[in-house]
């Protein structure tokens, strides 16, 4: 397990926040709870073609 720091935006309360991100088990999908706001949010980790790891946050209504 290699947890890493990463920051992004509540997608409900618009706070900035940080999230340790697991970068040794590759891509996933998985919900966290807002630090701020407390409101579930849907965590989207991917991998790039060059290896690097994005984080994006979405609301639970949000569509795929």
């Amino acid at each position: 397990m290699q947890l890493t720091p990463f920051k992004a935006d509540c997608p409900y309360c618009g706070e900035r926040i940080t999230l340790l991100i697991d970068t040794y088990s590759g891509p996933e999908q998985y919900i966290e709870d807002c630090q701020v706001c407390c409101r579930p949010m849907i965590c989207i980790v991917e991998v790039d073609g060059g290896g690097r790891y994005e984080l994006r946050l979405e609301d639970e209504n949000s569509t795929f």
